[in-house]
């Protein structure tokens, strides 16, 4: 049976618990580094929240939401193409979302369930598809001659993905937030934007795209520039520590 610590246990041995949950893990992508504006405020509600979750609900079906949000978001945006009223539920999967994928690896490294690399696998194979349920609903609020520009942005969008997990193999260090604007950020802008949509229409959605597109992939380029650079210096450094210590060690 996994092991559940209760709310007195938390508040007395806090700094346990912080270490267990936030500190380094033995596996580099189990451990994530984020630095967007609101991790202070979730640092806050998760301490609240971990102990109070029942028993039976256990990291992996947290993880396991995740396709069912999904469905529903594009099943949502198939009906707001009638009524754009149908956002604010695709709005409560964006909410429901962050909420299982907020605390499915933090309950885990709580209960010490020990499925680093199950959850690391299935919750990012779970969240690029995420990701495309979301374009995927909005594709049903704009004309046709507009999906071209939608997948320009789910292209973009997965470089962002691609360069995090290729930052983890390279450097040990899971960096899920690009300078203060993390996943949870994205979430929020994605309500708003949809608030957007539902008061003033899908006009703006549809210009809005390949300005997305661009200003991604300027973004890109400077992530990319700045990474490379890093690595570099890195490569250049052990370079440089390995003909040290073979001039050492032939002296």
């Amino acid at each position: 049976m996994q092991r559940e610590i209760d709310a007195a246990q938390i508040m007395n041995a806090e700094p346990d618990w912080t270490r267990r949950v936030y500190g380094r893990q033995p596996f580099a992508g189990a451990g994530k580094t984020n630095s967007g504006f609101l991790v202070p405020l979730e640092r806050r509600l998760t301490a609240f929240v971990l102990p109070r979750i029942p028993r039976w609900l256990e990291t992996y079906h947290l993880t396991l939401l995740t396709p069912v949000w999904s469905v529903l978001i594009v099943v949502f945006g198939y009906l707001a193409a009638s009524d754009l009223r149908w956002l604010w539920l695709t709005n409560l999967m964006i909410v429901l979302h962050y909420f299982t994928d907020h605390f499915d690896g933090k309950l885990g490294k709580y209960r010490d369930t020990g499925l680093r690399k199950w959850g690391f696998y299935m919750d990012h194979l779970f969240d690029y598809g995420f990701l495309c349920s979301i374009l995927i609903g909005y594709s049903f609020l704009i004309p046709p001659n507009s999906v071209f520009s939608m997948m320009l942005v789910l292209c973009v969008f997965s470089a962002f993905m691609f360069h995090t997990f290729l930052m983890l193999a390279a450097t040990d260090e899971f960096r899920v937030s690009f300078s203060r604007f993390g996943p949870t950020e994205l979430r929020i802008a994605l309500i708003v934007i949809n608030g957007f949509i539902i008061k003033f229409g899908t006009r703006g959605l549809r210009g809005a795209l390949p300005w997305v597109a661009c200003g991604g992939v300027i973004a890109l380029t400077v992530l990319a520039y700045i990474a490379q650079r890093k690595l570099w210096q890195v490569d250049m450094k052990a370079k440089a520590e390995a003909e040290t210590s073979s001039e050492l060690t032939h002296s």
